[in-house]
């Protein structure tokens, strides 16, 4: 009798732990996302979510607003159960009418890796910061990141390519306005590589490259003006003296490049693209 009693005493107990495990996969699998945002909230450096829908896997957000209260758009995201045993990439997709991004990432350890990025931004809306003596950008960025590999916010490995149109910079009240201007970049090892050139029939001829380190960085440009534009000539003059073919060459170094504690490669040569011409 006793022995009867103890086996279905062990069954309910037994059935019990079985239904709780079950009750418990169901509700991971079916994670709706809005529970999930007091957990992810504080991740977020105050960008915030609302009007969210779907599971924690799978879901979406009708805002996606920044700390000041900007709206990017609205967003959606996608990433494989397997992420609770294993590293899994995350999809992210944020459409607005100033600002778009579609890309993957994933954690491993302290490093993050990103892959087939494509972010689409008005820079008037994402108020870059200003470059000294430059002026703020304005335009719009279009921007391919193949792969990028980042640890501490620092690219270890990448490779992008950006378009940035209707390009201009607004100093001191007054518009510069620079045309299209194309840039390609990477990474190895932690050293930036990137070059500027125009696309041959803007206002401004540009070429330029520039090596970014922990330790320091280094540019080197060439720019001359196309148009006969004031703004452009008097923007340029602040970087410069021209030379007798009135092309301003700019070089500049920082960190620990400008007290000669590094020296940097040898940049790539400087190539007029093609339509442009060089009158050396």
């Amino acid at each position: 009798m006793h022995k009867s009693s103890g086996r279905r005493r062990w069954r309910r107990l037994a059935f019990a732990l079985l239904l709780l495990l079950a009750v418990v996969a169901v509700l991971i699998w079916f994670f709706p996302a809005r529970w999930a945002l007091a957990w992810l909230t504080p991740r977020l450096h105050g960008a915030r979510f609302a009007q969210v829908s779907g599971t924690l896997w799978q879901g979406e957000a009708g805002e996606l607003r920044l700390v000041d209260g900007r709206l990017l758009g609205s967003a959606q995201w996608q990433v494989s159960r397997r992420v609770l045993w294993s590293p899994q990439p995350l999809r992210l997709q944020v459409r607005g009418a100033e600002f778009a991004f579609d890309g993957t990432v994933q954690r491993n350890g302290d490093s993050v890796a990103w892959d087939q990025v494509h972010l689409r931004a008005n820079l008037a809306l994402w108020r870059p910061r200003q470059a000294p003596g430059l002026g703020l950008p304005r335009g719009e960025w279009d921007m391919q990141v193949d792969h990028a590999v980042l640890q501490a916010g620092w690219p270890l490995q990448a490779a992008w390519h950006a378009r940035w149109s209707n390009a201009g910079l607004l100093t001191h009240g007054s518009s510069v306005t620079l045309g299209t201007i194309e840039l390609r970049g990477s990474a190895q090892a932690g050293v930036i590589d990137a070059h500027a050139a125009d696309d041959g029939g803007g206002p401004l001829q540009l070429v330029g490259n520039l090596r970014l380190t922990p330790l320091g960085w280094w540019l080197d440009a060439r720019l001359r003006a196309r148009a006969d534009d004031p703004a452009l000539h008097h923007w340029l003059a602040t970087l410069g003296q021209p030379d007798a073919d009135g092309a301003i060459h700019v070089h500049r170094v920082g960190g620990l490049a400008a007290m000669g504690a590094a020296t940097p490669a040898p940049a790539a040569s400087a190539t007029v693209p093609a339509g442009t011409k060089d009158k050396r």
